[in-house]
């Protein structure tokens, strides 16, 4: 789990995730959509190929990479509480933001 923290910190690797998800691409196509260099776009692939994010696929002379979505439902179902504590944290304001106002208490200081 920890590797795969480490590898989605940088951004440019999300980005190839965002673009892998459309459909497989290769390094070419990945490097211009990004506005990396080709050889700064591979070092990106091979890590994210190496932490089991992305697979790649050679058809003649070009290698295509596509989403593994095996390392993706690992960090989802642990994120999964935690999105729990957000809905429920969630509910409790949208709750209180619906609830009729309280009248104002003159003996406590209170004005309306």
């Amino acid at each position: 789990m920890t590797v795969a923290f480490d590898v989605l910190v940088e951004p440019n690797r999300r980005r190839i995730l965002d673009l892998l998800l459309q459909r497989p691409q290769s390094v070419g196509e990945l490097a211009t959509r990004l506005g990396l260099s080709q050889p700064g776009t591979s070092k990106h692939l091979r890590v994210l190929r190496e932490a089991g994010f992305v697979r790649v696929r050679v058809d003649a002379q070009r290698r295509w990479y596509e989403l593994d979505p095996a390392p993706l439902a690992e960090l989802d179902a642990w994120l999964a509480p935690y999105r729990r504590l957000w809905a429920d944290s969630l509910d409790t304001l949208e709750r209180h933001l619906d609830a009729p106002p309280e009248p104002a208490n003159p003996e406590r200081g209170e004005t309306s």
